[in-house]
């Protein structure tokens, strides 16, 4: 089969020949048809991600494709079905092995290439404003990198849960998209105050950071008394060192999310998530972005597209067309 194999770190991944994998005792053969591009990826190859893999390795998190064989002791899918999977690793190949407990059957409905862009992003907003931060209806929710792939889900989400959304994100395109999903109000990073313009709308109440830096040291700074602020990525590359006096004088909470880690302590959270955003699309109330869809090759050039912030929303990867 052919695969994506990253053979050093920091350097270009290369287009391989090698086996295609046999499924272990719990496990399910899936052949890929799409792979979501997620940052981490980006951070995966340069070995800079939470978790690391042996060189050499194929990337890609998160995938779309069918069921080609199961091992033994599986029985919760039949050879043929389509899925959702996270695996963190493995999905830019034309076929990979998982634990069944990974994978999710998509609506029919659902093309491949919006499978592809949504477990990850829209996982990753569900969980952390709905089971961590507990947004509530008419409170106000600030989202740093807000057209980026989770950052707009975020905003998407935001406003399905009743909150009024102030999105910030870099230039007028940009914003654009963010106020199509739904924001009520934009912030332009470049060249805009978030701390004062903030503040002046009345405070945020839950902070949504896959940013880090600059830009969270305000959005703190902006928070309501109770507020609730989710690190969960530093895409500035500043990991930010919190004042925890802030923290006490307005009783803030801190919650951090790896959304990841859920699906090897507590996959249960994942689970019940995805059957909930899987409802949300087939009531046509999730409407997945996706601004890049490269083919197998052209997997550098999909990683690339998120490394310099050129992409809105999801880059997938065409693994193999089903048609």
């Amino acid at each position: 089969m052919r695969a994506m194999q990253l053979h050093q770190l920091n350097q270009p991944m290369q287009l391989d020949d090698i086996v295609i994998p046999e499924p272990k005792s719990g496990q399910v053969q899936i052949r890929v048809h799409t792979c979501g591009i997620n940052f981490g990826d980006t951070l995966i190859v340069q070995g800079k991600y939470q978790e690391k893999f042996n060189l050499p390795f194929t990337p890609g998190m998160e995938i779309c494709g069918t069921i080609t064989a199961l091992g033994e002791g599986v029985d919760s899918f039949p050879v043929g079905t389509r899925v959702a999977a996270f695996g963190g690793a493995g999905g830019l190949a034309e076929y990979l092995c998982l634990d069944a407990a990974r994978c999710v059957p998509v609506p029919q409905e659902m093309p491949d290439v919006e499978v592809a862009a949504f477990l990850v992003a829209y996982g990753t907003s569900h969980v952390a404003l709905d089971y961590r931060a507990n947004l509530q209806a008419g409170e106000t929710l600030l989202v740093l990198g807000a057209s980026g792939g989770v950052g707009l889900t975020a905003v998407e989400l935001g406003k399905l849960m009743g909150a009024k959304v102030i999105a910030v994100a870099r230039g007028a395109e940009k914003l654009a998209i963010a106020k199509a999903a739904g924001a009520d109000h934009l912030i332009d990073s470049e060249t805009q105050d978030i701390r004062e313009i903030v503040k002046s709308l009345g405070g945020a109440d839950v902070v949504y950071d896959p940013v880090g830096g600059d830009q969270f040291k305000a959005a703190l700074r902006a928070c309501n008394p109770e507020a609730r602020i989710i690190p969960l990525g530093f895409a500035s590359g500043d990991i930010p060192q919190i004042p925890a006096n802030i923290l006490l004088v307005k009783n803030i909470s801190v919650i951090g999310l790896y959304w990841g880690g859920y699906a090897s302590f507590k996959p249960e959270v994942l689970l019940k998530s995805f059957l909930q955003l899987f409802g949300m699309y087939i009531d046509g109330k999730l409407t997945p972005h996706v601004s890049h869809v490269l083919p197998l090759e052209n997997a550098n050039e999909a990683l690339q597209l998120l490394a310099d912030r050129k992409s809105t929303g999801k880059v997938v990867v065409q693994v193999y067309s089903a048609a």
